[in-house]
This record gives C-alpha cells, structure tokens and sequence, in this order.
C-alpha cells in the first residue's frame, strides 16, 4: 500500500513537472508593434497640396496557450479618424490546420493583404484600395499543408461594414483562397462573394509573383461580376517590379527603385441609387507609378523608409480627373515600423 501512494504521488508530481515545463516553453508576453505614415502630397494637376498622418497602427499580438493566439489592430489616426481593424482569436489543431473567428480581412487577393509598413508605394493599387479592401466579421479555417508550400483558407462572414456587430441577416459573405510560395515564387488563386448592401457582387482573383532577395516582379488580375446585370463587370489589374541595393550612406543602408502599371474598367462600391441600379463610384482608368526609397533597416520589425512617388493617371474617353485625390501627383512619406 505505501508502495503504491508513493508511485502515485510521484506520477502526480511528474505530471505537474512536465505541465509546468509545457507552460513555460509558452511566451505569453504580448507583443507591441506599429507604424507611423506622416506624408506630403502635391498635386501636380491642380496646384493644391497637403500633409497628413495617413497611419498612425499600432497592434497587439500574443498567445494564451502553445495552440491559442490573438491580435488587435487600430488604427489611431487615418487621415485624420481612428478605425478599429483587426480583434480575432485563433485556435491551432495541429497537422497546420487553424481556426480564426473575429474582425480582420477577408481571405483573398494578394495585394489586398498588404499593410502600410509593407508597402512598396505610398498609395494602394487600385485593387487593394477600390475593388478588393474588404474586412468583416466572421470565421474562417486554414490549412497549411504538410511539406508543401500550399496554404487553403475559406470563410464566412456578415455581409455589412465592420463598424456594425448588431444587425442579424439572412444571407453571409463568403472567401476563400489558395496561397502557394515554391521557393522563389509566389501564385494565389482566390473567390469572394460580397453583399454590402443589398446587391452581391462575385470576385475573382489570381496572382502570379518572383522574387530572388534584391528583385521582386509581381502581377495580379481580378474580375468583378455584379448580379442581375446592376453594373458592367469591372476588371481589374496591378502590375510592379521593385528592385533593392545595399548602400552605405551613414544610417542608410539600403535604396530601392520601384514602378508600377495599374488600372480599372468602370467600379462600384455596391451602393444601389433609387431605381436599384449600382452606381459608377470609381470611374475607368490607368496610372503609372514611379518612385524610389531609401531605408534604414534594423530588423524584419524595427526600420524606417524614406520614400518618394509620382503617379501619373490616365482616364478613359477624354475624362480628367474631378478631384486633386484623382490626378497626377508627387508623394513624399516616411515609414516608420516599430
């Protein structure tokens, strides 16, 4: 009988080691990250120009166990208004599958997922800001196949802009996509169906990208149909190369040369008028982007971009740009990542 309260006692105390040890592999210290954007624009169409804090994120991320994490963003200043993006929990089953429920973005497109800190140019691609920016509420699931570059990820989420929890529907968003990196290289293929408010649109996306450290090429294509025939489908398309050197320049060590093409059929943002029918939010056109950065590069998480940009539209039919937002001009920003 003693023999047999001591094995016991010792299974209880080998037990508790071997807990004890699990939780302290675990970091449970959360993590503070962000992004300071200050930038000045001149619009070389009209003459006008301005500052402005275009992002001022910071984000919290963290585990509370070994298979369970979390991540907040806000962002504390955009252009002048603060937005809370990101506040989801994820659950790890093993074999790489994992369950994410929250507000963060939608699984689909590539450009679209990119944050400011990792921009290749002051402003988006007419794909990740007009046709494809979409966060929501909702879950979604992932696998990261085993000894393959392939990751899957499908969700489902409320139709309705993100800063509204409380409304109840009867219908979902869905998205789903296919993330493959063999070595150098970088294909997605993905699907969205969106219904913001009241009229559904269905997305299409590929994506096709290399990169061998110093030079990185990228192009992306997405189509828009819109149900019941509301609005001519858009298409929609983004294409870059970005090209890095080492330098030496005091504090400077890396300068960088970046151009891109990009452009847009007629888009809207699903916003029906009083006869039903989709209005044109985001009229035809074409831009070329050219700019260069130089950077102070610390680590993957701590450095700061100096960088400058002109862009040059190009409309369809004769029409001008109506806005100074919407015409040819010089972006100067820094980029500072902590």
């Amino acid at each position: 009988m003693l023999f047999t309260q001591r094995a016991a006692i010792a299974a209880v105390a080998l037990t508790a080691t071997l807990t004890a040890t699990a939780a302290d592999a675990v970091d449970y210290t959360p993590h503070i990250h962000g992004t300071v954007r200050p930038r000045f624009e001149w619009s070389t169409t009209t003459g006008d120009y301005r500052f402005q804090v275009r992002n001022a994120r910071v984000a919290l991320d963290g585990k509370v166990a070994s298979w369970a994490d979390y991540f907040v963003q806000t962002d504390l200043c955009d252009q002048g208004k603060m937005k809370i993006l990101d506040a989801w929990a994820r659950a790890s089953f093993g074999s790489g599958v994992r369950l994410q429920a929250g507000q963060f973005r939608m699984p689909f497109g590539v450009d679209p997922f990119r944050a400011p800190n990792n921009y290749y140019f002051a402003n988006r691609s007419f794909i990740g800001k007009q046709v494809a920016n979409y966060r929501a509420v909702g879950a979604k699931i992932s696998w990261q196949v085993a000894k393959s570059p392939l990751l899957l990820e499908a969700g489902a989420f409320n139709p309705t802009a993100i800063g509204d929890h409380t409304g109840w529907h009867n219908t979902l968003a869905y998205a789903a996509r296919a993330l493959a990196t063999p070595g150098p290289w970088k294909f997605s293929a993905g699907v969205m169906s969106i219904r913001p408010a009241g009229v559904r649109a269905n997305l299409y996306d590929l994506t096709a990208g290399w990169s061998d450290g110093r030079l990185t090429v990228e192009g992306e294509y997405m189509h828009e149909h819109y149900t019941h025939k509301r609005h001519r489908t858009t298409h929609a398309y983004a294409f870059f190369a970005d090209y890095r050197i080492p330098v030496s320049w005091g504090p400077i060590n890396r300068l960088s040369f970046q151009g891109r093409y990009d452009g847009m059929t007629n888009h809207s943002s699903l916003t029906p008028d009083s006869d039903g029918m989709l209005l044109t939010d985001n009229p035809a056109r074409r831009r070329i982007t050219v700019g260069s950065t130089i950077t102070y590069w610390h680590s993957g998480s701590i450095y700061v971009d100096f960088r400058i940009d002109y862009e040059k539209y190009m409309y369809n039919h004769g029409l001008k740009a109506t806005t100074s937002d919407g015409g040819d001009k010089l972006v100067a920003e820094v980029v500072l990542r902590f």
